[in-house]
């Protein structure tokens, strides 16, 4: 990347600028030391415009619809609502090539249009739970480019449901029915992560039994709820592709903000992500640092190229990587004039 005037950048996203928007998503999305750098400046000048959006996470099985559903949501909230939607959509990427497929933009074609809109495909680049390694970054630099709902839509496997969770103020689960056990396809640990359910699909002769599992998701949900001692949560039918229902969605996401906000646990919330970030911090940075410093990194690879098939030499090869570097970190401090402490 060309060198970046980190203070113009600043200015020019707090200022709308689309171009500059997107040169500073990408400069977030960079895992270059030096951009990495950039990153941590532009989102310090950036951070007194943030706060206010409304975060939301859109997660749910393969197949719910969850593109469409955010595309005719989305729609809705530039052309009804006068807001502007922020979308980062989180694409599979291949453990092979790296690669991914990035078609989000496509599925939500009409979103994409609207001047009020911003849609920016994401890929997960491996990590834990399919959510980009800079989706959080990239959250701050929409609010501060004056976004007023920035929607996470995660691949809907694995922990990603768990990780975007912890990212965003209303989790919003799309399910569908139709596609056998309803209740069974969604995992109890999914429902109690549920701020709002929608039950998408409800059109045609699906419409009943879109009815049918929203009422049994809402029973599952009851107990769920029941047993932790909070809010029972709203489980809403729509169609995407009639836009039946979307008004009545986004208004459970919106009363569900005001709850946030009038109990306190709004700032409680953002206050354990905050926390749940710096830690995954510290671990990315933990590991990168192993496998770039050349001690570690060719003991490392001797290790692994001695695993073999016994149950315990994962454990051994583990136990030796981590006595490496606790010897590393104090001759480190010591080649740079600063030593350890004992």
């Amino acid at each position: 990347m060309a060198q970046i005037d980190v203070e113009d950048l600043a200015e020019q996203v707090m200022g709308g600028s689309r171009p500059h928007l997107a040169r500073a998503l990408t400069l977030v999305e960079s895992s270059r030391p030096v951009d990495r750098e950039r990153t941590r400046e532009l989102l310090k000048l950036v951070s007194r415009h943030t706060g206010k959006a409304i975060r939301l996470g859109v997660s749910g099985v393969p197949g719910a619809g969850k593109s469409t559903f955010i595309d005719a949501l989305g729609c809705r909230l530039v052309d009804d609502h006068h807001l502007k939607v922020a979308v980062l959509a989180v694409d599979p990427s291949s453990s092979q090539s790296g690669g991914s497929i990035l078609g989000d933009r496509t599925r939500m074609g009409q979103l994409a249009e609207r001047d009020d809109a911003f849609v920016r495909p994401s890929p997960s680049g491996g990590s834990l739970g399919g959510v980009a390694r800079a989706t959080r970054e990239s959250m701050i630099i929409m609010e501060a480019a004056g976004y007023d709902v920035v929607m996470v839509e995660t691949v809907g496997v694995g922990q990603s449901e768990v990780a975007v969770a912890g990212m965003v103020d209303t989790y919003l689960l799309v399910a569908v029915t139709g596609a056998g056990d309803d209740l069974q396809g969604v995992k109890k640990g999914i429902l109690e992560l549920a701020d709002v359910m929608a039950v998408n699909k409800a059109d045609g002769d699906n419409a009943p039994r879109a009815r049918q599992a929203a009422e049994d998701f809402s029973k599952g949900l009851e107990l769920v709820s029941a047993q932790a001692g909070e809010r029972t949560v709203p489980v809403l039918t729509c169609s995407a592709l009639e836009g039946t229902g979307l008004e009545e969605v986004w208004q459970a996401v919106v009363d569900h903000r005001h709850w946030l906000e009038g109990n306190g646990s709004l700032a409680g919330r953002r206050a354990a992500q905050q926390h749940e970030w710096m830690w995954n911090i510290v671990r990315n940075s933990i590991v990168e640092s192993l496998r770039k410093d050349p001690v570690v990194a060719g003991q490392m690879a001797d290790i692994e190229a001695d695993l073999g098939t016994e149950a315990t030499e994962a454990l051994d090869g583990a136990q030796q990587v981590l006595e490496t570097l606790a010897r590393r970190v104090p001759e480190q401090a010591w080649a740079h004039g600063r030593p350890s402490a004992g």
